[in-house]
């Protein structure tokens, strides 16, 4: 009721002469009471029926008691008009622009923004009308994967990626803001780094780029692919924790600063340059040090990329109050950075290697080196200087690094030149890695038994019988829960020595031999074409192994990677 309905629903009062007629005021003033008791107490029985969905007071019971007050419904919001994806670093930016595009005291937002890594995005089966992913890369990937996106307009920002820990680890691989991944590298198996993280190449455009800037690093540091591949596996074999996900890992340095247990949490791990410069703005005790890889420099971007077949208004107006200034404060860069890696145009040749760095399993292995140290390896290849064995040596040098700290190893040379030279010989004993052969640790002796390796010139390949003696000492060193493998590189096939036997021979003493409690796999490479890839093939098959391949000689290192590769995914 208004001020203004008043007067015509109750006479104003007598303002004459009270004194004269004290009677007829107190009546006016009951009267005008018993008027307001009235009005409040129909109100108020009419706002609860109202409330309880009657219209009129016949429809209530006169026996029934009166309803309690509730609270009104609350009609829920209807689905949004636009959903938008965006990584999660930019979406606080993307909310608070889709907030202020609200109509004033409308309770639904028409716009609904959710924060999740690109690869999450690519796979959900509720697929954004917008999507604003870390990397243009993830675009190929979803039109790979039948999921178009267009984008709208120039690049939101960009954020390079960079190698980031407390500054207590940053003097042990960085120096004026800048490092190498191969230095990263180069500190972890030397041990001066002790933890190393990285997410997940399949689900982070952080994870994804690392691997390809790892990649392109190690490219760098030789002319032979498969050794370049090798190297940037030992980052992986040494990594703490290879799916980490990086607002985790900032996260963690924010809640553990206090408990100064940071620095050995999340050791050194990559991210965004835009998540270290937030970080630092909160003003957190324990700082990040970032530091730009410049071996292989890569750098996230922010398309805005709208769903094939969405029209809306909103998607104009959401993407034009997207600002360069509020990107900036938010510290993401606002143009590209001079000297990043180019990225390969087709989304398989980013996923790859990033498929291979996630399949690859820290397991605690047993692993026996076999490796021909017949005549035959001395055979040059082409027409310069190299020889079998001194690509071995290549690769054999980065292959010693790639075992990560639990494994047990190994390894034996096998070759006979004389009557009774024995069929093979032990080169580095059977023991930890981590653990001294001869003063020295023995991942260090692997790697100089194989820089000295030097073939026995007019021996035979004994390769049956090594293999046999091979397996046997692997069975007797099984454990439950540490895989045992056996991995032969050899450049020929069985012959030349006293331990010849046919292959039919040796498939039946390898056969009965076998103990399902103990298992042992065998993983060989068949070097060059004299190689018999037939025989290592079907001795790999009988114990779940694998037979690879390496024709040529830049395939050696490629063939070593993929059976150790091998040992980890079996």
């Amino acid at each position: 009721m208004s001020d203004n309905e008043w007067p015509r629903q109750l006479p104003p009062p007598d303002h004459g002469d009270w004194s004269e007629a004290p009677h007829s005021r107190g009546r006016l003033l009951l009267a005008a009471v018993l008027v307001i008791t009235v009005l409040l107490v129909a109100g108020g029985v009419a706002w609860r029926l109202m409330s309880n969905g009657t219209s009129t007071p016949a429809a209530q019971s006169s026996a029934a008691p009166v309803p309690s007050v509730s609270s009104p419904t609350v009609t829920p919001c209807p689905d949004p008009e636009l959903t938008v994806a965006a990584a999660p670093e930019i979406a606080p930016v993307i909310e608070k622009v889709a907030a202020d595009l609200k109509p004033a005291g409308q309770r639904c937002a028409p716009i609904v923004v959710r924060a999740e890594e690109p690869g999450v995005t690519v796979d959900a089966k509720d697929q954004p009308d917008v999507w604003v992913p870390s990397s243009s890369v993830w675009l190929r990937i979803a039109a790979d994967r039948n999921r178009n996106f267009q984008t709208s307009g120039a690049t939101l920002a960009w954020s390079p990626i960079v190698l980031a820990a407390p500054p207590a680890l940053a003097d042990q691989y960085a120096q004026d803001s800048k490092t190498a991944w191969t230095t990263l590298i180069k500190a972890v198996t030397e041990e001066r780094v002790p933890v190393v993280t990285m997410p997940d190449p399949l689900l982070t455009t952080t994870g994804l780029l690392s691997v390809h800037g790892v990649h392109a690093a190690t490219a760098l540091t030789t002319k032979d692919p498969g050794i370049a591949q090798l190297r940037a596996l030992t980052l992986r074999s040494r990594l703490t924790k290879a799916n980490a996900d990086p607002t985790a890992l900032i996260t963690q340095m924010a809640r553990e600063e206090d408990a100064g247990s940071a620095a050995f949490g999340v050791g050194v791990f990559p991210v965004v340059e835009q998540q270290v410069a937030a970080y630092q703005k909160a003003g957190h005790k324990v700082g990040l040090t970032p530091a730009v890889p410049v071996d292989g420099q890569v750098e996230a971007d922010y398309p805005f990329a709208v769903r094939k077949g969405v029209k809306t208004r909103l998607v104009e107006q959401l993407r034009a109050a997207i600002s360069k200034p509020d990107l900036a404060e938010a510290g993401f860069r606002t143009e590209p950075t001079a000297g990043t890696a180019r990225l390969p145009e087709t989304a398989a040749a980013m996923l790859t290697p990033a498929k291979q760095w996630a399949g690859f399993q820290t397991v605690a292995f047993q692993v026996l080196l076999l490796i021909d140290n017949s005549g035959s390896m001395n055979e040059k290849i082409g027409a310069g200087p190299e020889t079998k064995a001194s690509l071995l040596r290549q690769s054999g040098i980065s292959a010693a690094e790639l075992f990560n700290e639990q494994t047990t190893i190994g390894m034996w040379y096998f070759g006979a030149a004389g009557a009774a030279d024995a069929a093979h010989t032990e080169v580095v004993p059977f023991g930890p890695i981590t653990a001294a052969v001869d003063g020295k640790p023995r991942r260090q002796a692997l790697g100089e038994a194989i820089g000295s390796y030097r073939p026995q010139a007019g021996a035979g390949t004994p390769l049956y019988q090594s293999v046999l003696d091979g397996v046997e000492a692997m069975r007797a060193q099984a454990q439950p829960g540490r895989p045992s493998v056996v991995v032969v590189l050899t450049d020929g096939d069985d012959g030349g020595t006293r331990f010849a036997m046919t292959q039919q021979e040796f498939l039946k003493r390898l056969n009965a031999g076998r103990d399902p409690a103990r298992p042992v796999q065998i993983f060989a490479v068949g070097y060059g074409p004299g190689a018999d890839l037939k025989s290592l093939g079907e001795m790999a098959k009988a114990t779940g192994g694998q037979a690879i391949g390496a024709r040529n000689p830049a395939d050696l290192a490629s063939a070593m990677a993929k059976a150790f590769l091998a040992t980890r995914s079996s």
